[in-house]
């Protein structure tokens, strides 16, 4: 290993894409610097904002919660539980863990009780799991946000995250998608502010973050994650960051300074939800109509009396 770059002391942590190594001591002021240079470039939020982290036990999530708190700014955290038997006890176990130390306050949101748990209803869907859990979570982090009165929710998606997605929407040619794909989507339209602090950095340097920091987090994976097609475009970027170190970092942010500024999303026309007020560009938003199969499917498959 070599020598840290800011001590000269033996490192633990080496970078290939910047061909730098760092002690323990200064790779966490190396990762929480990245962090604050990120959110002020983006002019993501001030010290003054209410922040709503959303945190799944992970190692992105948790790190970005921690590396705020010690950064100063004013971050609660919201664990939605989506009832994943023990994966999901162990996640909100973490979480709880993780606020009760720092003297942090965790907001924990059932699935369950606000429309069913994601296997429950995996049982009366066709789609993939991720598809309508992401759509779920959003929804629910997004009303939450607004009903507490926070202005920002944050998210852990991390390089490998993003650079999977804008390779995804690239081969597809979601041009809708594409003009979208931002670390800051705005708020407005029914909408809190959402950002994404860890956009620049890897799995990987997350995970060092939190290894070094001592925090403890869930390293499962989701179990219905599995054949989810972003983990087959994470391995071919991975593949490409090893031959070529910064492919990844470099694809995303040539894609944020060339193309997006060319690309001019589509005006959509919101409404509110005729059924929970939330916006939608339907009569009725698509968790409302979610729950409306659920109960139909679920009454169909009763026995009758």
């Amino acid at each position: 290993m070599k020598k840290c770059y800011k001590c000269g002391l033996k490192g633990v942590v080496y970078l290939p894409q910047y061909r730098i190594a760092f002690c323990k001591e200064h790779y966490l002021e190396w990762y929480s610097r990245r962090v604050e240079e990120t959110i002020k470039e983006f002019h993501m939020f001030t010290r003054e904002s209410r922040v709503l982290v959303a945190v799944s036990g992970g190692k992105d999530s948790l790190s970005l919660w921690d590396v705020l708190y010690r950064l100063g700014y004013k971050a609660d955290g919201l664990y939605i539980d989506l009832g994943i038997g023990e994966y999901s006890e162990r996640s909100r176990i973490v979480c709880e863990r993780f606020a009760q130390t720092r003297g942090l306050e965790l907001h924990v949101l059932s699935l369950g009780e606000a429309i069913a748990t994601i296997p429950e209803i995996k049982r009366l869907e066709k789609r993939p799991p991720c598809s309508f859990c992401g759509q779920l979570k959003r929804y629910y982090m997004n009303r939450f946000a607004k009903e507490k009165g926070y202005s920002i929710l944050a998210t852990g998606h991390n390089l490998d995250d993003e650079s999977a997605t804008l390779f995804s929407n690239l081969l597809a040619w979601n041009m809708d998608y594409l003009a979208r794909q931002f670390p800051l989507l705005p708020e407005g339209k029914g909408f809190v502010r959402r950002v994404k602090p860890l956009f620049k950095l890897s799995e990987k340097e997350n995970a060092l973050y939190a290894f070094l920091g001592g925090i403890e987090y869930v390293e499962e994976e989701c179990p219905f994650a599995e054949g989810a097609s972003s983990i087959g475009y994470k391995k071919v970027l991975s593949q490409l960051e090893e031959e070529s170190p910064g492919t990844k970092l470099r694809f995303y942010m040539d894609f944020l300074r060339r193309l997006h500024p060319l690309l001019k999303a589509q005006e959509v026309e919101l409404r509110h939800c005729s059924i929970c007020g939330e916006p939608t560009t339907g009569e009725v938003c698509s968790l409302c109509r979610l729950r409306e199969r659920l109960s139909s499917k679920t009454l169909s498959s009763s026995p009758s009396s």
